[in-house]
């Protein structure tokens, strides 16, 4: 009785030991790309209006980036999931919101910035375009998110021209 005691002990120790050491699959330097990123935000348009409130949070063992948005009216909402593809040494977003939209973009950090665009799509215009979205640190914590239409390497439009600015 005396040894099975024993024996259960080392055998329960042993489990706990490796459950709480199991490997880390999302704990590389890639992954923590996008962690400036991370927070509650306040959201103002270029001309300094009320845009939303968005809040990015890392879940999944660090696996994952889910950013929730809500925007200025409150009637607008989406969210996005963001991850680091090991496969393709590649960033990718889904975005998906309630007027039933979703935007697919891949792209990696380039010093302080995240870069990300969509695959090519036909507009209206029979004219082919893509989605680029930029995240910029700056040297003052905000964020910048700028989203440019692009059309032979030209930006088209400006979809959006936001400052993040964390909210304590």
């Amino acid at each position: 009785m005396k040894y099975l005691i024993i024996t259960i002990f080392f055998l329960g120790t042993g489990i706990v030991a490796w459950s709480q050491s199991s490997n880390c699959n999302c704990c590389t330097e890639n992954h923590d790309d996008f962690d400036f990123w991370q927070g509650k935000w306040e959201v103002t348009n270029k001309d300094g209006t009320d845009a939303g409130n968005n809040t990015i949070v890392k879940m999944q063992g660090g696996c994952v980036l889910i950013e929730n948005w809500v925007g200025a009216k409150g009637q607008y909402t989406g969210t996005s999931l963001n991850f680091y593809n090991s496969n393709t040494k590649q960033w990718e977003q889904l975005w998906v919101d309630n007027a039933g939209s979703n935007l697919k973009l891949t792209g990696n950090r380039i010093e302080n910035q995240m870069i990300m665009k969509s695959l090519p799509f036909e507009g209206k215009d029979g004219k082919k375009y893509l989605n680029k979205i930029t995240w910029t640190l700056n040297k003052d914590g905000t964020v910048r998110q700028l989203w440019e239409i692009i059309h032979d390497g030209s930006v088209a439009n400006v979809a959006f021209d936001g400052l993040y600015t964390k909210v304590d």
